[in-house]
């Protein structure tokens, strides 16, 4: 299957029929689903009937955006997974970064390295306006994620859960970025352009 995006150490692609047990087994793990379930898993029904599906339905539906399946270039093991996907609710032009990864991938800066480049995706050829992330104000690690990929602390959100997670008494957080200050990073970070 052809790649969806490429960077120096990930291959991003769509989702396959085939992807069923790497979905399982990442949902599976409490460490992972921590701050999205308190830890449960997602039940392989669940992942069958619903989860892959609507990931496959995605992208029939909206070109260009959706879920995409992580491997590591160097021996094509699954690593998880990222979205760029707007929402029915949000403006147009505004579409949702995401990304879950197995606990074997974490502090390697993959998620980072994914983050950035469906960033750039989104402005330079699918020509979004804003991308934004949301997380628990508890999750430590997908917010300094979400710094080092570009996005600014815009705001902290509470939101009424029927079953809250342990840490949701300080909110939701939500980073973002619009398409004037990422062309003017950009600039700055061209060579032979000097500040001043």
């Amino acid at each position: 299957m052809r790649p969806f995006l490429e960077t120096e150490r990930l291959i991003l692609r769509q989702f396959t029929s085939s992807d069923v047990d790497h979905l399982v087994e990442l949902d599976s793990d409490p460490e992972v689903m921590r701050h999205l379930t308190g830890g449960r898993p997602t039940p392989r029904e669940a992942v069958e009937a619903k989860v892959l599906p609507g990931f496959l339905e995605f992208h029939r539906r909206i070109e260009g955006y959706g879920y995409f399946a992580a491997v590591d270039r160097a021996n094509r093991e699954f690593l998880g997974w990222f979205h760029l996907r707007p929402q029915s609710d949000d403006p147009p032009g505004t579409v949702e970064l995401g990304y879950r990864l197995r606990r074997a991938a974490w502090g390697k800066g993959y998620a980072t390295e994914g983050s950035r480049a469906l960033i750039h995706k989104g402005f330079a050829e699918l020509g979004v306006a804003r991308v934004y992330a949301r997380t628990m104000a508890v999750n430590i690690r997908s917010r300094r994620v979400m710094e080092r990929s570009g996005l600014r602390y815009v705001r902290t959100f509470h939101q009424q859960w029927d079953e809250p997670l342990p840490g949701a008494e300080h909110g939701e957080v939500e980073y973002a970025l619009d398409r004037a200050d990422w062309q003017a990073a950009r600039q700055s970070d061209l060579p032979g352009i000097s500040e001043g």
